[in-house]
């Protein structure tokens, strides 16, 4: 499980858990084998233990066994299991502590799938990057990427969801998009055929006011 603490926002995800309380610190505990609680080493943690002596961290994510954050500032860091480069690094090595995932500034928001990462920034574009054997990035093939990648060249993407090996994320006009693995129809296009590019849901036309996705499931609000 994770959890971020900022005023009142919170995130799950499996086995480990983080927390960023009011004043901005960040915490884990749980299951930190592949150094996805950033404490600089793979010993586990039955309470919370403070990540380093930030205060400016705003919003955290949690994949299978890696976990991305975004400071005040718009940075982004990325640390634990990197099997998949879902860290953003440019490399697969598993990183303990937070890394900065490359020089942007304009990061505004994260979401992990169990091995892929996706994040929007301030001018409107979504970029993903990590396993892409399903399609779950998004970027017309099935081609791991172990840096950020751009998802075409839209800039009205509202922040994007991970499942297992799917992605959904809103635009601009409350529409909805998923694209990755469908085998349950988690992508809600009707159909079981797996999507290597965003494919618009139908059903919700203008009506999407929120979106989430989980394992093998998807929820929206309209």
């Amino acid at each position: 499980m994770i959890a971020v603490f900022t005023d009142t926002a919170t995130t799950t995800g499996s086995f480990s858990t983080a927390q960023s309380v009011a004043e901005g610190a960040l915490c884990g505990w749980g299951l930190n084998s592949k150094g996805q609680l950033g404490l600089g080493d793979v010993t586990d943690r039955p309470t919370p233990t403070r990540i380093g002596t930030a205060t400016n961290w705003t919003e955290v994510a949690r994949g299978a066994a890696h976990t991305c954050a975004i400071r005040t500032g718009g940075t982004l860091w990325c640390w634990g299991l990197n099997d998949k480069g879902q860290l953003g690094l440019g490399n697969t090595l598993d990183r303990t502590t937070p890394v900065q995932v490359g020089t942007a500034t304009n990061w505004s928001s994260i979401t992990t799938g169990s091995y892929h990462t996706c994040g929007t920034r301030s001018n409107g574009t979504l970029w993903c990057w990590g396993l892409n054997d399903k399609g779950q990035l998004g970027l017309g093939n099935t081609v791991d990427r172990t840096t950020p990648t751009q998802v075409g060249t839209g800039t009205n993407w509202l922040p994007a969801t991970g499942g297992l090996s799917h992605t959904c994320a809103r635009r601009t006009g409350n529409t909805a998009w998923c694209w990755g693995i469908n085998d349950k129809g988690q992508l809600g296009l009707g159909d079981t055929t797996n999507r290597t590019a965003p494919a618009q849901i139908p059903a919700f036309q203008a009506k999407a006011i929120s979106i989430g996705s989980q394992a093998e499931h998807t929820f929206a609000v309209v």
